[in-house]
C-alpha cells in the first residue's frame, strides 16, 4: 500500500524559506517518478516540480530559480526547498508518485497535503 506523508509547511513572510518533506512507503521508491503539486484556493491544482528516477528534474516556470526538488533514495524521502517565497506561492502542497518512471505522467498516488501560507 503506497503511502505518502508530507510535512514542513507553515506560515512565512514574503522572501522567506520553507522546506517540505515527503516520506514514501509501501513501494520501491526508486522505480517511481515523484512530484510536488500545489493548489491555491479557488484555483486548479498545478505542478510545481518533478524528479525522475534517473535524477532528471523539471520545474514550473513560476518557481524556477527559487525552488529545488531533491530526493534521498536511501530514506525514501522527497524534498522541496522553497526560497524567496511570494504570496502567490500560498496553497496546499501535495507530494505525488507515479509508476511512469520514463515520462513522469499519470500521478496515481497522493499525500494528504501540507499548507504553505506566504504573507506580504
Amino acid at each position: 500500500q503506497v503511502q505518502l506523508v508530507e510535512s514542513g509547511g507553515g506560515s512565512v513572510q514574503a522572501g522567506g524559506s520553507l522546506r517540505l518533506s515527503c516520506l514514501a512507503s509501501g513501494y520501491t521508491y526508486s522505480n517511481y517518478c515523484m512530484g510536488w503539486f500545489r493548489q491555491a484556493p479557488g484555483k486548479e491544482r498545478e505542478g510545481v516540480a518533478t524528479i525522475k528516477h534517473d535524477g532528471r528534474i523539471t520545474y514550473a516556470d513560476s518557481v524556477k530559480g527559487r525552488f529545488t526538488i531533491s530526493q534521498d533514495n536511501g530514506k525514501n524521502t522527497l524534498f522541496l526547498q522553497m526560497n524567496s517565497l511570494k504570496p502567490e506561492d500560498t496553497g496546499m502542497y501535495y507530494c505525488a508518485a507515479t509508476r511512469d518512471s520514463k515520462w513522469c505522467l499519470g500521478f496515481a498516488y497522493w499525500g494528504q497535503g501540507t499548507q504553505v501560507t506566504v504573507s506580504s
